[in-house]
């Protein structure tokens, strides 16, 4: 062959490797997909589904979320939030008011759509209807070291220098990098339409309602002419939490109203060791079991973590040999680890609070004027619970004395 023959050869073969394959157009692959694309890589986003689709979520927007979006992204907000009621199982409801708002709420269709989106006006090839059956970083279907496999359902093989996982807690990703998960809770929810008169006593007012068993919590978000009304709890007694959910929709009133939606989604923590790489392959956002704990928000630390994977991915894909890939991705686990991980320390320890004394913390939200004041600048993104405790010597003692 003539080097000029060759020269085409080694072209066409390089052109047929991407530079960044991301899995999952949820918020965290799209933000993925966006951030290296924006660096000018070759990046393709692999969607299983058809877009818009639903998804479970309460769609409460942060501060944080708010701060990680491209410049100039537009929330599709249904709603702006100035008042959060607390109550304790239905009982000793307090509301607090704030002028300023605490937080936004979308549905997921169209934020994820939306950010999807700007993924590829910044350069990302999209593809949907494209289900990863297997990883291979060795063997017969990768070409070089520099390479990762991806074998679709259909046999086609995609190959990419890096890959970012963000395909679910229970997606292919995760399950090749190994990650661990050690908490995992059940969420159910119910997209419920109201008429008018109802949704205006809702607006712009949310209810988060401490539940009957440990840990769990529910939650009416107004989006609208529609109130999305869900729980959370640990998984294992499931008729647990379905009960909880009809008896939370019986007392607010709303039984006579016929869901358009009802489902149901587990959530999954991360272990402390867990890994988030292996080799050239990257996880972030549920993938990787990245979420609060306490809370189980999770949107916030999927467009965070997914914009570091997508940044770290960039020089993963760069690297020349496995001890360069390597230090990239080790580069990724500190960055999450010193960031989200220390958020998610700190979220465990309030989980184990709230599970032994849930009073406790409602007393203090809706009686102790700081408490308060934490808590919207939490949802504002003025600081965050690891913050707080690092500037408070009563929340580090109150938080030390739950670890013994």
């Amino acid at each position: 062959m003539s080097s000029e023959n060759a020269d085409a050869g080694h072209e066409h073969e390089e052109s047929s490797v991407w530079d960044v394959v991301v899995v999952g157009a949820g918020p965290a692959g799209a933000s993925a997909a966006y951030a290296a694309a924006v660096a000018g890589r070759r990046v393709l986003l692999l969607e299983k589904a058809e877009l818009p689709r639903y998804k479970t979520c309460g769609g409460g927007i942060i501060g944080y979320s708010r701060d990680a979006l491209p410049p100039g992204f537009e929330l599709p907000l249904r709603d702006r939030i100035h008042a959060v009621t607390f109550s304790l199982n239905g009982r000793l409801a307090r509301t607090r008011r704030s002028r300023r708002m605490l937080f936004g709420l979308i549905n997921r269709p169209e934020f994820d759509a939306g950010l999807v989106e700007e993924a590829q006006k910044a350069g990302a090839e999209l593809r949907t209807g494209a289900t990863v059956s297997r990883v291979e970083q060795h063997g017969a279907a990768v070409p070089d070291r520099r390479t990762v496999a991806l074998v679709l359902s259909g046999g086609e093989t995609v190959l990419a220098r890096a890959v970012v996982g963000a395909d679910g807690s229970a997606g292919r990703i995760g399950a090749h990098v190994g990650v661990k998960l050690d908490q995992v809770d059940l969420g159910l929810e119910a997209e419920i339409p109201v008429p008018e008169t109802v949704a205006e006593d809702w607006a712009g007012r949310v209810l988060i309602d401490w539940g009957p068993m440990p840990g769990s919590y529910g939650w009416v978000f107004p989006k609208g002419d529609t109130l999305t009304v869900g729980v959370i709890s640990a998984r294992g007694d499931g008729g647990g939490t379905k009960r909880y959910l009809e008896d939370f929709i019986a007392r607010l009133g709303l039984a006579g109203f016929e869901p358009k939606i009802s489902s149901g989604h587990l959530t999954r923590c991360r272990s402390e060791d867990s890994p988030l790489s292996r080799g050239r392959v990257l996880v972030c956002g549920d993938a990787a079991g990245l979420l609060e704990p306490w809370t189980r928000e999770g949107i916030s630390f999927a467009l965070r973590s997914g914009r570091l994977a997508g940044e770290w991915a960039v020089r993963v894909a760069e690297a020349h040999d496995a001890v360069d890939a390597r230090r990239q991705a080790l580069n990724y686990t500190f960055a999450i680890k010193a960031g989200l991980g220390v958020e998610m320390s700190v979220g465990r320890r309030m989980l184990k609070l709230f599970e032994r004394r849930p009073g406790l913390l409602h007393a203090v939200l809706t009686g102790f004027r700081p408490a308060w004041n934490a808590f919207a600048g939490i949802t504002r993104g003025t600081t965050s619970l690891a913050e707080l405790v690092r500037s408070h010597p009563l929340a580090q003692r109150a938080l030390s004395a739950m670890d013994r």
